[in-house]
Formats: structure tokens, sequence, C-alpha cells
């Protein structure tokens, strides 16, 4: 008898390592409003979301600048000059992620960037398409025919909480989604609150908080689904956690139940 409560306890004790190992899947599946036609074909939903390219520059920031002219050896020159004053002259012939960074305009404090031939541009607070635009203006005033491309160089993200990898992140393209950045940490781990994740954005006024929930696919057409650069991430851990245990599935507890009560009859002949 004593060998057969011993091998109760032990078998209670790998039961209640199976309850408080799950986790309800409600909580773990990204976007779970989907409507079933029948029992095997999802209907298809569409969600508009245009990229908002509403962001206003701020000190700090990256912009990739680019010429392109008829004549080449001016859009030439004007390339080649375009990251000394900010980069203390980094190589323009750099490629790659690396190559768009080290070939940006840093935003100085003032809330400007030096250009080549141009000299001292205003940028703070201004749409990458505004400027965009006004570098235009000014170029075309010293050569016709010369087409300006501007944009975000580099996103820095922070992602912090319930992700397998968290931390400092830069982002060498113009834009990136949330589903993106959580990619970049890891993915969310099984014990992240999905369903009320911080975004903090950095404004000219100081920070604003917002809050989204992954478990809803209406986060698609969500306008905080395309992140901003110096955006700061943060996934809530499930208020289970901290107590040290989740929420269990009741197929779980039963098929635990059956199997420790197996195990007690097996034991119970084997060892009469």
């Amino acid at each position: 008898m004593k060998k057969i409560g011993i091998l109760l306890f032990t078998m209670t004790v790998i039961a209640v390592s199976m309850f408080t190992s799950c986790v309800s899947q409600k909580k773990i599946l990204y976007l779970q409003n989907e409507v079933m036609l029948n029992d095997s074909v999802f209907m298809s939903i569409e969600y508009e979301n245009e990229r908002h390219f509403d962001y206003k520059v701020q000190p700090g920031d990256n912009l990739y600048i680019k010429m392109a002219s008829l004549d080449e050896k001016f859009a030439a020159y004007f390339n080649s000059m375009n990251q000394g004053s900010n980069l203390g002259g980094a190589s323009g012939n750099s490629s790659g992620n690396a190559g768009i960074y080290l070939n940006c305009y840093i935003v100085g404090v003032d809330g400007a960037i030096e250009l080549p031939i141009v000299g001292e541009v205003q940028v703070k607070d201004m749409t990458v398409d505004e400027i965009q635009q006004t570098v235009q203006v000014i170029m075309d005033k010293y050569m016709k025919k010369t087409v300006v491309y501007v944009k975000l160089g580099i996103f820095n993200l922070t992602i912090l909480g319930e992700v397998a990898r968290p931390g400092q992140y830069q982002v060498y393209q113009s834009d990136i989604n949330i589903f993106q950045a959580m990619a970049l940490a890891g993915n969310a781990t099984d014990y992240a609150n999905k369903s009320k994740i911080k975004i903090i954005h950095q404004t000219p006024n100081g920070s604003q908080i917002a809050t989204i929930n992954l478990n809803n696919a209406d986060i698609l057409s969500s306008p905080e689904y395309y992140l901003k650069p110096n955006d700061i991430i943060y996934v809530e851990p499930l208020k289970t956690k901290q107590y040290g245990f989740t929420s269990v599935p009741y197929g779980t507890i039963i098929s635990a139940i059956s199997l420790l009560v197996t195990c007690f009859t097996f034991f119970a002949v084997y060892l009469k």
C-alpha cells in the first residue's frame, strides 16, 4: 500500500503539471473572428488598410534621399555627398541594409538636414511626402528635369514583455506592421496577453499609448496596424501567469484524471 501511495502522489504531481502548463487556445491564436461557410470553408474577408504615411519626422530620424537627373555628373555629385555632414563622411559606396543607413541624413536637434549644394532644409514635423515636395522644389532651382526620392531610411523599434527575444530592433525599410514586428522578436510566448498589447508612440508633444487586440482580425483595418518610427511595443503577460498557473481546458482535465485512474488501477492489481 505504501508503494501505491507513493505512486498516487507521483501521478497527482504529473496531472497538476499538465493542468498548469496549458493555456486556452482562444488566448493563443491570432485573428480569430473568422466566419465559416460550411464545415471546411471559411469566408474570405477583405480588410481595408491603406498605408498611412502621415508620420511627422522628428529629430534623430533617418531620411534616405536620392536624386536622379539627366545630368549624370550633377546627380552623382549630389548622391555621393549625401551623408557627409551627419555621419562624419561615411562611404557612399556602402551596399545593402547597412548602406542605406550610412547614406541617410540624420535630422538634427534643430529639426534640419544639411543637403549638398542646397544647404540647410527644415524637415521637422513634416511628412515624407512633404519633404520630398520641398526638396524637389529646391532642386528644380538648380537643375531642371530632376527627380527626388525620399523615404524613412531606418525604423527603430523597442519590443518588451512576453516575446521570445525582447530588445531594440532596427528595421531597414520605410514601414512595418505589428505582425512583422512580433516576428522580429521571435513571436509572442504562450503566456502573452495578445488581447492587450500596448504601443507607445513618440509624438512632438510627448508619448501616446494605444492598446490593440491581436486575437481579433479587425486589427488588420486598424490605424495601429502599421507602426511608426521609435515605437515601443509592450506585450503584457496573462494575469494567471502571475500566480504560476493558467486556465485549463476541461478536456485536458478529464484526460489527466482518466490517465491517473487507469494507472492506479493497473498498479493496484500489479502490486497486490
